[in-house]
């Protein structure tokens, strides 16, 4: 049998919370996995237009590995992944759906991965499994909520729970490993909180352009931390920016936010744009590269634009 594993950054970031124990499924999940369209479409688009390379504000900047007490009796605490362990885990594990989350609006699966003796629980949403939106024309939500893994992975502020774009029982999708949120946190008093995380969240939604920052995306953890998932609607070359976090707009961003877009701008002029190229249009890296560049030129967080709901709803 499997052990069970439990994520743990170990990147100088505060420590990650957990995945859900298998045998303890979320809330709202039906044991069947009901069915899944046909109506995927794979293939990323191409389009013209090149992230511009810029000096900008930032002229200048610049058993798996990782494995730990992986065996042992029964009743020993679950083993740790660092994160390359959970990415191999990800990439590399057998995926098997145990249900459907029946309050999604496209397939999302409740999984184990497991692999060499270790599993976890995950998330799994097959592009199969999407629904066409009319706005958001190009790609595929898999893709963009593996997009918003990298950048997240860039910034160091560990936004999104580890997610990879691999194959799966229904076909290509987002496999993301579960975290499990503390659930005695009052999440309405929390996003009225000064909560450091939400406030770096809240420059990472004006990044990547997020259409869809619901409360309800927002998982709380014991150690304080706030993870963010769901970004399938980000990265849209117009303002789209739709969130709950706008309790800082128009205040200065903290220093060690621009510290860190100032690093993010280096990368979007290298290695980041060329493996964002892979998942989105080359008009929406270069969007993705000007956002950045305007809130480095304010160093303010956004302010709603006027142009667009500010808020999405349901804001939950």
């Amino acid at each position: 049998m499997a052990r069970v594993a439990k994520y743990s950054s170990t990147q100088g970031r505060p420590t990650q919370g957990q995945h859900l124990p298998l045998g303890s499924p979320p809330r709202r999940l039906i044991a069947d996995t009901g069915a899944v369209s046909a109506s995927e479409t794979t293939a990323r688009p191409s389009s013209e237009e090149e992230p511009a390379a810029g000096t900008g504000a930032c002229a200048g900047a610049g058993a798996p590995a990782g494995a730990a007490d992986a065996a042992g009796a029964p009743g020993l605490p679950p083993a740790t992944l660092d994160l390359d362990a959970a990415l191999t885990l990800l990439r590399e594990g057998a995926l098997e759906v145990e249900g459907r989350l029946v309050d999604a609006s496209n397939a999302t699966l409740y999984c184990t991965v497991a692999v060499d003796g270790i599993s976890a629980a995950c998330v799994y949403k097959p592009v199969r499994g999407e629904r066409p939106l009319w706005d958001f024309p190009d790609g595929t939500l898999a893709a963009r909520e593996t997009a918003a893994y990298l950048v997240s992975v860039a910034t160091g502020w560990n936004v999104v729970p580890p997610t990879v774009l691999r194959d799966g029982p229904f076909g290509d999708g987002m496999v993301q490993l579960w975290v499990d949120g503390d659930e005695t946190v009052d999440v309405a008093r929390l996003i009225r909180s000064d909560s450091p995380p939400l406030r770096r969240m809240a420059v990472y939604d004006a990044m990547i352009n997020n259409a869809d920052r619901k409360g309800g995306h927002l998982i709380p953890m014991p150690d304080r931390h706030v993870y963010g998932v769901d970004h399938g609607v980000s990265f849209h070359t117009q303002d789209k920016l739709r969130t709950v976090l706008w309790a800082w707009a128009g205040d200065p961003l903290p220093e060690e936010a621009v510290d860190t877009l100032c690093e993010l701008r280096a990368g979007l002029d290298g290695p980041l744009a060329e493996a964002l190229r892979t998942l989105l249009t080359r008009r929406e890296v270069a969007a993705l590269v000007r956002r950045v560049d305007r809130l480095l030129a304010a160093r303010r967080y956004p302010q709603p634009s006027g142009e667009w709901p500010p808020v999405p709803w349901p804001p939950w």
